[in-house]
């Protein structure tokens, strides 16, 4: 599954990384970004989770406050 975050709307909460730290994790201004083992081309705000991964990235962008975290399947 595609994901990406989009970082005109989020809040730097830390919400998706507390839900799901092994897909999601802050940078240095603790806006989220995808873990580097997932990034599409090097892109921080978009990857690809394995399929063990899709339950928790799931409930992470159903939590986002400001439901900045997209999935495509």
């Amino acid at each position: 599954m595609k994901v990406s975050i989009d970082h005109e709307e989020c809040i730097a909460c830390g919400a998706c990384s507390a839900d799901c730290p092994d897909f999601f994790e802050e940078d240095d201004e603790g806006m989220s970004i995808v873990v580097e083992a997932y990034r599409v081309g090097g892109n921080l705000t978009e990857g690809e989770a394995p399929a063990d991964q899709e339950d928790c990235v799931r409930e992470a962008a159903e939590n986002c406050p400001v439901e900045c975290i997209s999935i495509e399947e």
